[in-house]
């Protein structure tokens, strides 16, 4: 009855206080010996067999051996999971460990390696250290007392939250200046080498397959904070094959993917599972993937879970990505409706409106936001991208940097702060929020955009041609990724390279297009169909014309006009409508093409583009000054010599 009563309360505090009178209850022993001492010689209670803890405290575990453990440890499990809720870790780890672990660098060797020869080396920190000697920092002795799995991941993650409680803490200030990004967690390293000796145990008594997949989570966790990525990725693969409903391990493989490429090397090795469509589905959009592949894989999940709003907010991200703004939106405004105390995912929703320029829409969500929960980290992202759609930056600075005071790893508001600096003119400011930002997660193309974008306005091209580099990498299929490389290398001397830059814009499908999906001032704008982009045709032109090739200059100047009309269609209505207009790009290259023909002794073509400038009101005063000595080279022609 005692237990019951604990397991349904729900209240920290008094959860916290009733499992600390439960563990202060007297011990139940298994074996014989200790059960009915305090009985008479001649009690026929004696002889009788004590009760199997497996009754007292039943277990769900399989194994047999577990579940004893689980057993005898069921009080001050409860007690350590009451001191977790309650974020006190220290004392929850002590629950089961009550010695500090012990503290040495992170190996990036297997612990089950020097079961296989013990004259392999292994090199780190610029020192050679033999495997299979049991010295030294990386120690294969199992120093951890016999625990069950389950206990032993909760003292062991308890922690690791420790640690980084801590380094949080001694952050202080964001962006301060004690606050270098060089703060560690102190924990990782007692934490590793307790879990190579316990593998390395299990390993050698051949019970490697009873493991259930939590500690192999944690250790691929410590490897990732270690920046032993590979090590990392393989103990995190065994641990989804172990226990593939941890969504935990999923989320920190998907970290450690850089591209497409090493996905795709991963799927044949991940288990014949749902979770692994779902996976697959989540690493496909956080690498910026939005095929009609993918939309299809989400169409089949959603079919399996109609009412998953996880699932919708994926189809949300997938059209953000891709640019569909209204179709992002809908989707994201359904779910407010559908749950309007949802928090997740909020900031990209306000990134979304941010961009379309929805101001009441912003303000709206960000009122509701507020009243939700004001402090949650996306809560703060919102209001921040609502005062910064007011211009009002300072403020939105401040927001931002309130929400990384809550987590310090949220990736939207180091990109979002950065931006604002760039609004500041704070560019050591903004360079130091996009790095913080790349080191959070280095597929996020919007920082690494504003790191270039930083380095240009700073006139350091070189720089800022590296990390736009980076940014088309991250994503090939986006025209500003390859327009902003282009004007990189033109910017230092490099032409050829930069028209094969801007024809990759155009191949990647850059159409005429005023706003963009990161940084300030971006605007909704759609394309008109079957429209290029008038700008990256006017500087392949221009391009051309620093190489002296004035014909295929000519030519692409005569394509930056043609999309003033649009594509070729049967109704003249539909086609001008398809059309940009007259902008102030056709309007140049109206003029240089102008010019080009004048110097050709194309008198007749050259009046009739300047005539053109004169109706479209630009560049007005220079067209009439081309007509002037356009009638004075006619009237030369026309009378005798």
């Amino acid at each position: 009855m005692y237990i019951d009563t604990l397991s349904i309360c729900k209240e920290r505090l008094t959860c916290l206080r009733a499992a600390e009178l439960s563990d202060s209850l007297p011990t139940l022993q298994s074996n014989s010996s200790s059960f009915g001492t305090d009985t008479d010689a001649d009690s026929q209670m004696q002889d009788a067999d004590p009760p199997p803890l497996d009754h007292v405290f039943p277990s769900t575990n399989s194994d047999p051996e577990e579940a004893r453990l689980e057993a005898q440890e069921f009080s001050k499990f409860l007690l350590a999971k009451s001191y977790f809720d309650c974020r006190e870790y220290d004392r929850c780890a002590a629950v089961f460990l009550p010695t500090a672990l012990p503290r040495a660098p992170l190996s990036p060797v297997s612990p089950n390696s020097n079961i296989k020869s013990n004259s392999k080396t292994w090199k780190g920190k610029g020192k050679d250290f033999e495997s299979g000697n049991g010295h030294g920092p990386t120690s294969s002795a199992n120093s951890l007392p016999q625990l069950s799995q389950k206990a032993l991941f909760l003292a062991l993650y308890a922690r690791y939250m420790s640690g980084e409680k801590r380094k949080d803490e001694e952050g202080e200030m964001i962006l301060g200046p004690a606050d270098g990004g060089t703060t560690v967690n102190r924990e990782l390293m007692g934490i590793a080498a307790s879990l190579q000796g316990w593998f390395t145990a299990r390993a050698a008594k051949g019970l490697e397959g009873s493991n259930q997949g939590w500690l192999e989570y944690l250790y691929g966790i410590v490897l990732a904070k270690g920046k032993t990525e590979a090590e990392a990725k393989r103990w995190l693969l065994r641990s989804v094959h172990l226990c593939p409903l941890n969504w935990g391990s999923w989320l920190e493989l998907s970290g450690l993917l850089n591209n497409v490429e090493e996905l795709q090397k991963l799927v044949p090795e991940l288990p014949q599972h749902i979770m692994t469509l779902i996976f697959h589905l989540y690493a496909c959009q956080e690498l910026y993937q939005s095929s009609q592949q993918v939309h299809d894989q989400l169409s089949q999940l959603e079919r399996i879970f109609p009412e998953s709003q996880f699932l919708k907010t994926q189809r949300a991200l997938l059209f953000y990505h891709s640019k569909d703004y209204d179709e992002a939106e809908s989707i994201f405004s359904t779910l407010m409706h559908a749950d309007p105390h949802r928090i997740d995912s909020l900031d990209h929703y306000s990134n979304i409106l941010y961009v379309m320029s929805a101001r009441p829409k912003l303000a709206f969500l960000a009122q509701v936001a507020t009243a939700t929960d004001k402090f949650r980290p996306e809560t703060c992202c919102v209001v921040g991208n609502y005062y910064s759609l007011k211009s009002e930056h300072e403020k939105a600075v401040i927001y931002f940097r309130r929400a990384l005071t809550l987590d310090r790893s949220f990736l939207s508001a180091w990109t979002l702060m950065g931006h604002e600096y760039i609004e500041m003119k704070n560019t050591h400011a903004a360079i130091e929020s996009y790095r913080r930002a790349v080191d959070v997660n280095r597929k996020d193309y919007r920082a690494w955009y504003g790191l270039g974008q930083t380095y240009e306005v700073l006139e350091m091209h070189l720089y800022a041609l590296f990390y736009y580099q980076r940014a088309a990498s991250l994503k090939p299929y986006d025209p500003k990724m390859w327009q902003a490389v282009g004007s990189c290398y033109d910017r230092v001397d490099r032409p050829v390279q930069s028209i094969k830059a801007y024809k990759r814009a155009l191949v990647a499908g850059s159409f005429y297009d005023a706003g963009t999906s990161f940084g300030p001032g971006a605007a909704n704008s759609e394309p008109p169909s079957g429209v290029l982009d008038p700008e990256t045709l006017y500087q392949i032109a221009l391009m051309y014309e620093k190489l002296n090739h004035s014909a295929e200059a000519a030519s692409y100047m005569e394509m930056t006009l043609a999309q003033e009309e649009g594509a070729d269609d049967d109704d003249d209505e539909d086609a001008s409508a398809n059309g940009t207009g007259v902008t102030n790009t056709t309007s140049k290259a109206r003029m240089w093409l102008a010019r080009w023909e004048f110097a050709c002794g194309g008198l007749a073509r050259a009046m009739e583009l300047a005539n053109e400038l004169c109706q479209d009101g630009v560049e007005v005063e220079e067209a009439k000054a081309l007509i002037r000595d356009l009638r004075a080279r006619m009237e030369k022609t026309r009378s005798p010599s």
